[in-house]
């Protein structure tokens, strides 16, 4: 789960992280409010969406007078930003953050992840703040430094001086580089978080080290945990089908493509995308049923695909483990029956109750196409959507 950067901020200033000011705004009247409160001589106006690339797209403005304020505040309402991240439609601009200013001096990259295939938390420094550091890490990996930190001892002070040292930072910026990294992984943790990025992390003219930007990014899998995080979800900012998918507890993320998957088993899914891949298509959607599906959720999981209207095929490629391929097949026969089908259907079951299965989807009188195994599946939905 993402939220917003003023939500992002919110919480490392519990955490006593440095932060500018500033106050969320629903309406151009409680902009001009918020700027009041601030004061002045200097403020930046900045759109909130759950994506980056907002400064670029006019989503970040500093202006130097309260009408300002209210005149972009009234521009970046309602207005829909178009950015790297959101895609050609774009995202509506529902709320704005009135920040105080900040004199910057330099800028800075930060920012926390975990690092699976150590089992840790890892930190990414760069001197290059304010900058795309996928771009960075692409032309000039060498200004990119990481490192993971030991669960055991946790963040020491010999990491908050590694990052100083790679920043370039002198005596006074690493006693606060000291006192800030800590405060940073407490959050971390603490909040179950999955990314933590500070970009950029400033100094200012003043000689102080802020955060200047933040974004953060929670395990789902932990959000039980965390009642005051989950109050800060933003639907608005999600894809409505991934929201129907959640009622459901199924594992959903919509893609561009024009083929729907039905899959149970995360790997096998992703197994099902790419083999779509290599005979040309491209997948619609990832969507792995589980291994302890109902009838009503297999029928849900169906209508969310097809509710998609760049889905051209569906290709449903079901190993029954747990998961039986009768079940399977009650779910789908259910929800054809009850939304129709549009689009050519290819299936694949083994394993678990099959040949009940097959006899279902048979008896059905539905337009489906069965399949002997994954390959043979994937070309015939491929042939298919192409046909069409």
């Amino acid at each position: 789960m993402n939220i917003h950067e003023y939500q992002a901020k919110a919480i490392l200033r519990e955490f006593g992280v440095p932060v500018p000011r500033g106050i969320a705004a629903f309406t151009a009247p409680e902009a001009e409010k918020a700027a009041n409160e601030l004061g002045g001589p200097v403020w930046v106006v900045k759109a909130q969406i759950h994506a980056g690339g907002r400064g670029k797209a006019g989503g970040v403005k500093v202006v130097k007078s309260i009408a300002e304020v209210k005149r972009e505040a009234e521009r970046m309402l309602g207005s829909i930003l178009v950015t790297h991240q959101t895609g050609p439609h774009g995202r509506q601009v529902r709320r704005v953050y009135i920040e105080e200013g900040s004199a910057i001096e330099r800028e800075y990259y930060l920012s926390a992840l975990v690092d699976r295939s150590a089992s840790r938390v890892a930190f990414v420094a760069s001197t290059e703040g304010g900058m795309d550091i996928e771009e960075v890490a692409r032309k000039t990996p060498d200004k990119i430094v990481s490192f993971s930190v030991d669960p055991a001892t946790g963040l020491m002070p010999h990491h908050a001086r590694h990052v100083a040292q790679v920043l370039g930072f002198g005596r006074e910026l690493s006693k606060q580089a000291e006192d800030m990294l800590p405060k940073l992984y407490r959050a971390f943790l603490a909040k179950d978080m999955s990314l933590l990025e500070i970009n950029p992390l400033v100094v200012t003219k003043a000689g102080q080290l802020i955060c200047l930007d933040a974004k953060i990014g929670f395990d789902d899998n932990a959000l039980y945990r965390h009642p005051d995080v989950m109050a800060l979800r933003d639907v608005n900012e999600e894809d409505e089908k991934e929201i129907e998918a959640s009622r459901y507890d199924l594992n959903y993320v919509a893609l561009d493509g024009t083929i729907g998957c039905m899959v149970n088993g995360a790997g096998l899914a992703m197994a099902t995308m790419d083999i779509i891949k290599l005979y040309g298509e491209t997948p619609a959607n990832f969507l792995d049923v589980g291994g302890s599906a109902t009838k009503e959720k297999v029928a849900a999981a169906f209508k969310i695909i097809t509710s998609d209207h760049n889905v051209k095929g569906i290709l449903i490629n079901i190993f029954g483990g747990i998961m039986k391929c009768d079940v399977i097949a009650e779910g789908v026969v259910a929800a054809v029956k009850e939304i129709g089908l549009r689009v050519p259907l290819v299936v694949r079951l083994e394993g678990t109750n099959v040949e009940l299965g097959k006899k279902i989807i048979a008896e059905s009188n539905l337009n489906v196409t069965s399949a002997d195994d994954l390959d043979d599946a994937a070309q015939k939905i491929v042939a298919a959507v192409r046909k069409a």
